[in-house]
């Protein structure tokens, strides 16, 4: 499936003007493309943006938004995220935030970046996902 980066990138730069950031001033915003959906291949968009709290370990970022509106708009599997600050440029999600990704579009998520598309799986070695749930449960549990 073809990403639609630019289109990511638009819809990710328009979600962080929504961003709720008083405390840091760094509006984020993501986009994510869902695997095989809509016309022609492609996917439809889904988008969130970072919610501070004066609690800071309360603030959401970008990504969760865009987990949450996924899940929310009938599920999927994300193909492509893009995550900008609110300049426009790329910016890599953070090692919670991949692992959150993980679970929304494994290993073979391409994650846009200032050099191009990276594959979460590179960015998140030996990753933790439902697999080890499954297989190291308390059998009596």
């Amino acid at each position: 499936m073809a990403i639609d980066w630019p289109a990511l990138r638009a819809a990710a730069r328009a979600a962080a003007e929504g961003a709720y950031a008083p405390y840091s001033r760094l509006r984020v915003g993501a986009a994510g493309q869902v695997h095989g959906e809509g016309e022609a291949g492609g996917g439809r968009i889904v988008v969130g943006c970072n919610v501070e709290n004066a609690s800071y370990g309360l603030t959401l970022c970008a990504e969760c938004g865009l987990v949450s509106a996924l899940h929310a708009s009938g599920g999927g599997t994300l193909a492509g995220v893009c995550v900008v600050a609110a300049d426009g440029a790329p910016l890599v999600p953070c090692g919670r935030c991949r692992q959150l990704l993980l679970e929304a579009g494994g290993p073979g998520l391409l994650l846009d970046s200032g050099d191009g598309p990276l594959e979460l799986g590179s960015l998140l070695p030996a990753a933790f996902g439902p697999a080890d749930l499954a297989s190291r449960r308390d059998a009596g549990a």
